[in-house]
């Protein structure tokens, strides 16, 4: 049985690991967790996890693709609860960029997950130029919140991550039976 102050440390490293940004994505895959805190380290994670509660922020383990495996999957750190506007805003997001997010990870999950790129710029640029929605799309993809294989665009690893998809798809189905949409 590992001591407390083990398990502190190893958690502790733990994090460090998530929270330091390596190329362009965050978070750490489970087989550089592994290397570094041994092969319990899922217990560890758990361990972590109730600790980061009381602050508002979890560990989420993302597959990327197919894969089920825990070793290959990607642990980040998130916000436990919904944000604020003003919050997303101060983290680098504009208030259109997040409206064609919101709308492609909403389209894209009503269409069973894949969509083409011409029917999710079709759909966008009835409200975005199509040179800013080309460019937002662009951006999505390449920091993970989209997905593109050839022609077709998916929901990507970091939306699974950070958004509920479910919840998103109630409050514009709400909205539109309220009769705002």
């Amino acid at each position: 049985m590992k001591s407390r102050k083990d398990i502190d440390e190893r958690a502790r490293r733990a994090l460090q690991l998530i929270l330091l940004q390596r190329h362009r994505k965050p978070g750490v895959k489970g087989w550089e967790l592994r290397r570094s805190l041994g092969k319990n380290y899922l217990s560890i994670l758990e361990y972590l996890n109730d600790k980061l509660d009381s602050y508002g922020l979890c560990v989420k383990m993302v597959y990327e693709g197919e894969e089920t495996n825990p070793d290959q999957a990607r642990f980040i750190v998130t916000v436990k609860d919904d944000i604020k506007m003003s919050e997303a805003i101060s983290a680098g997001w504009r208030i259109d960029e997040l409206a064609i997010l919101a709308a492609s990870v909403a389209y894209i999950a009503s269409r069973q997950g894949s969509v083409s790129s011409r029917e999710l710029i079709h759909l966008l640029e009835a409200k975005f130029p199509r040179w800013f929605v080309e460019a937002t799309l662009r951006r999505l993809i390449r920091s993970g919140y989209l997905e593109q294989d050839r022609d077709t665009i998916m929901i990507g690893w970091r939306s699974k991550a950070e958004i509920d998809i479910s919840k998103l798809l109630e409050l514009l189905v709400r909205m539109d039976f309220e009769g705002i949409g």
